[in-house]
């Protein structure tokens, strides 16, 4: 497999619903314009697209 999706928290969520924080703890997006590498699974795409007004996701093709 080896797809990882580089995930960026590019807008503040304060003033989002705790339902949004939550998945954003989740994926481990605590600071603004901080990035993190995850596996390309259908969990975290579900992840990313509930909260995709507020992150910026691209892939990384290959990448171990």
């Amino acid at each position: 497999m080896g797809e990882k999706l580089k995930i960026t928290l590019v807008r503040s969520y304060i003033g989002r619903p705790e339902k949004h924080r939550k998945i954003l703890h989740g994926m481990g997006l605590w600071k603004l314009n901080r990035s993190v590498v995850l596996n390309d699974t259908p969990e975290i795409r579900g992840m990313v697209e509930k909260v995709n007004h507020l992150v910026c996701m691209e892939e990384l093709k290959g990448t171990e």
